[in-house]
């Protein structure tokens, strides 16, 4: 994550101009020997890796992250439907994508959600989509960029209500589905989202991948954390592949746990057409509604800290 240059910058913690992924030619054989011994770590806990250097960048050439936030996309019912097992996954996760409404979601389904999370500790965080509850905000909208700034300051400051409501603060902004997915392409979406967050609270972490978005958001002083996703397929430009493709969605737990692990301690995710692709990854996020979500982040948050990696929400990163 990149902290603005505010109080907030902890020192130590990663600098502007100093988080650029490493170049393709970092990919060499002491990386797949690294990846292996971390995985028999993950599976047995026989191999130590404590003894690696504590920073998050700890080896030349290689991204290593001995914390992580795992996160969970929740609070997607809407009246009598039920999406998800919420319950189980906040026994799980360190913080909390909380539906705002627009494409799923209700006032009592996120007043509730944000009452478990704050009664189990769980960081929460706005999770604005478009105005498409049939197409649970996974459809492409031709929306002007005064429609997507207002609409997203719409669902932070209805999702803010109830987290003060409830005493608890936002922690950050992970934009949903195809809003978050047009943000990464397209600058006018990303600045209209950049400038909702800023305008609403510029302490907002603003969760998203490499793209549009981030950078916009950097541009306006935010607070930037990126997002890995181990439940879903890469394509070979660093982009999600789309839901409507075979494959887009990961259900093996070995394959998750496998590629969390991986995106966590070396930076790259195995793409759906067989390239190492860089990511810079601060949070994990696994889908409430990918099927086995609860036991995939169980078995993903176990090896994760076999491997040596601490789970802790992005505010304590």
């Amino acid at each position: 994550m990149e902290p603005a240059p505010s109080r907030h910058l902890k020192q130590g913690y990663l600098q502007p101009g100093k988080n650029a992924p490493p170049s393709p030619h970092v990919l060499r054989h002491d990386r797949y020997a690294l990846s292996d011994a971390f995985l028999r770590a993950a599976s047995s806990e026989s191999v130590s890796v404590r003894s690696l250097p504590a920073s998050r960048f700890a080896l030349r050439d290689m991204t290593i992250a001995t914390r992580i936030d795992l996160a969970a996309d929740l609070g997607e019912s809407f009246g009598c439907y039920r999406m998800g097992d919420d319950q189980g996954m906040l026994e799980i996760v360190t913080s909390a994508n909380v539906a705002c409404g627009f494409h799923a979601g209700d006032p009592r389904v996120m007043d509730r959600t944000v009452a478990d999370c704050a009664a189990r500790g769980v960081a929460v965080g706005a999770h604005p989509g478009f105005p498409d509850l049939v197409g649970f905000g996974r459809r492409e909208m031709d929306l002007s960029p005064a429609e997507v700034r207002t609409d997203v300051i719409y669902q932070i400051g209805a999702l803010q209500g109830f987290a003060r409501a409830h005493g608890v603060g936002l922690q950050h902004v992970a934009p949903h589905g195809k809003l978050a997915n047009m943000a990464v392409v397209d600058s006018g979406y990303a600045d209209a989202v950049a400038e909702a967050v800023a305008a609403i609270d510029d302490a907002l972490i603003v969760l998203t991948y490499a793209g549009e978005l981030a950078e916009s958001a950097r541009r306006k002083g935010l607070r930037v954390a990126m997002a890995g996703f181990a439940d879903r397929a890469y394509l070979d430009d660093g982009t999600l592949v789309p839901r409507s493709e075979p494959g887009a969605l990961v259900t093996d737990s070995d394959e998750v746990v496998s590629r969390g692990i991986r995106m966590v301690l070396e930076g790259i995710v195995r793409s759906s057409g067989g390239s190492d692709v860089h990511v810079r990854c601060d949070s994990i996020v696994v889908h409430g509604d990918t099927p086995g979500s609860v036991d995939l982040s169980r078995q993903l948050r176990k090896g994760l800290t076999a491997a040596g990696v601490e789970v802790t929400a992005l505010r304590d990163l």
